[in-house]
């Protein structure tokens, strides 16, 4: 798999991905999240491909304190062959570089899955609430 970072072209690929994979939610424009990821950070919103066709993504992000990871997805036709773990690592390695010590993840509670996986990745779970306030409505 190439892995590389986003561009332009790849927007109707990855909100389809998105859809593939349940990631999107009522309350957050996958559109949105994209142009908003291209003017902070853009380099750390990497693709995954296998002959040109985008199989996977995820957005990373560092704010001076804590690393974050969102919208890792891997195509569920390409799933248990390695590419989340992949995608998880180059992630992992571009954030590190920008001297970031710690990286956090949010996983729904209703994803069990998601969570053994990066348990099995080395992440734990953290003794705090995570607290959401919305500035900007999306929809």
């Amino acid at each position: 798999m190439e892995i590389r970072k986003f561009q332009d072209t790849d927007v109707s690929a990855v909100v389809s991905l998105w859809h593939r994979c349940k990631l999107t939610v009522a309350w957050n424009d996958p559109l949105r999240d994209v142009d908003r990821k291209k003017k902070h950070q853009p380099e750390l919103f990497l693709v995954g491909l296998i002959n040109s066709r985008l199989i996977a993504s995820v957005m990373g992000g560092y704010d001076g304190h804590r690393g974050w990871i969102y919208y890792l997805a891997v195509d569920p036709d390409y799933r248990q062959r390695g590419f989340g773990s992949l995608m998880i690592e180059e992630v992992e390695a571009r954030i590190k570089k920008t001297g970031c010590a710690k990286i956090n993840v949010m996983v729904r509670k209703s994803n069990q899955k998601i969570a053994d996986f990066y348990f099995k990745h080395g992440y734990g779970t953290d003794e705090v609430s995570c607290l959401g306030k919305r500035l900007v409505a999306d929809k």
